[in-house]
């Protein structure tokens, strides 16, 4: 299922974002951690080909605590809105939320997930950054599920063929995508750069890559007005001006960029490890030409975006008790591993990544572990869906041409900082 594959690559919905934060840092009332008894669910659409079995066994063990499963819209738009309308409302419809690492801080701030007990869960097991989306202040509000990180896949055939290596550096990628790729007929490079979730996704590794950095720890710290984040910005926008990114990347998606890469279409592309089972299937135009490797940066490796998604309790859940309990479930070592072999989604469990089986039928699973290593968190704001409409607001006027790097990173920089002033 894409949409949690991608981490959570719907553009944000402006409505619900500029609506106000009048819960926030409130706790419900009433809620019991204590409770026991039947649970629901909520999650992006279509998840049902690998969680619904795992929920049936659940249920099978546990027939007073049987859990529904409520599949929300397959955009992440719309599932972040349906959420917020329930918590909002003071419902008690949902108990556990599946929801986008990106969103963590932002319902917790509003008062609309609880804290968790960070000793009831093995924390310690799972690879640590995914631990730190999970975190408001100094407290667990979630429990990571399933993780991600961007991956660079080029084609192995067309580099072998010339005598080189995946590139490690930025100039490496340019000098490739602008010498190798027009002898085959090929587009250079791609992102997702249509103006959505993934273009802050794909602005942010740039500005990270660099050096650089939206907001500073706190998330309340503009700090993109730098010559790192600008040097981010020039890669990505001197690419689209001397056409070693392709134009038609303006209007790609997830799944619109790994159609052109499947196709052969593209030399290199910037994409989630969910990519790498689907081009290596029969079918793919590309099956056993190609590779992965870890995203790279001005002067070395870069750095992605953390993606993935965690499970929250509902603030106003009555069965929180049952509600751990099902988090522990999903987060345990069976159920990731069948995250892995059955909904080809990277676990958050560390040992997964070294078994030597699992290597063996994922081969791109240490480079998936030493890009999510070095992975970053989106910005971490209570106003996130803010921020991320801002970013990709200038991101879009960069990429064309309609402001230069330095215009764009003092644009960014005054309108974060409005948002932070506005509150």
């Amino acid at each position: 299922m894409r949409w949690m594959r991608a981490a959570g690559r719907g553009l944000l919905a402006a409505a619900v974002v500029l609506a106000g934060y009048s819960g926030l840092g409130q706790r419900a009332e009433g809620a019991d951690r204590h409770g026991r008894g039947p649970l629901t669910l909520a999650t992006a659409g279509d998840l049902t080909d690998y969680l619904a079995p795992l929920l049936d066994d659940w249920n099978r063990d546990h027939p007073g605590e049987r859990v529904t499963l409520v599949e929300l819209p397959d955009s992440a738009d719309e599932t972040r809105a349906q959420m917020i309308s329930e918590l909002r409302s003071g419902s008690g419809r949902f108990d556990v939320l599946n929801m986008d690492v990106a969103w963590t801080t932002e319902f917790a701030a509003a008062g609309w997930i609880a804290p968790l007990e960070r000793d009831r869960f093995p924390v310690d097991s799972f690879l640590p950054p995914v631990v730190d989306t999970a975190m408001f202040g100094d407290r667990l509000y979630a429990l990571p599920y399933v993780t991600n990180a961007g991956l660079l896949y080029y084609r192995k055939d067309i580099l072998d063929e010339a005598g080189e290596q995946p590139p490690r550096t930025w100039a490496d990628l340019e000098r490739q995508a602008r010498t190798l790729a027009p002898l085959h007929g090929i587009d250079g490079y791609a992102g997702q750069f249509l103006p959505y979730e993934g273009l802050t996704v794909n602005v942010t590794e740039a500005i990270q890559s660099a050096g650089g950095t939206v907001l500073g720890d706190d998330g309340n710290r503009v700090a993109v007005d730098s010559p790192a984040a600008r040097a981010g910005l020039e890669f990505l926008a001197s690419g689209v001006r001397e056409g070693w990114i392709t134009p038609e990347a303006l209007t790609y998606t997830e799944e619109k960029s790994r159609t052109a890469f499947q196709n052969g279409g593209l030399l290199f592309l910037r994409n989630w490890p969910y990519v790498y089972a689907d081009a290596s299937a029969p079918g793919s135009k590309i099956a056993g030409r190609f590779g992965a490797v870890p995203l790279p940066g001005r002067d070395g490796p870069g750095s992605s975006v953390l993606g993935g998604s965690n499970l929250a309790v509902s603030a106003r859940s009555r069965h929180a008790a049952s509600a751990d309990d099902l988090l522990a479930y999903l987060t345990s070592e069976p159920v990731q591993r069948r995250v892995l072999t059955q909904g080809a989604q990277p676990p958050v469990r560390a040992a997964l990544y070294e078994d030597p089986a699992l290597i063996a039928a994922y081969p791109y699973l240490p480079t998936l572990r030493q890009s999510i290593l070095s992975a970053v968190p989106r910005p971490k704001s209570p106003r996130y869906g803010q921020v991320s409409l801002a970013v990709q607001a200038v991101g879009q006027d960069l990429l064309a041409q309609r402001e230069s790097p330095d215009e764009a990173a003092r644009r960014l920089a005054r309108e974060l900082g409005m948002i932070a002033d506005a509150h």
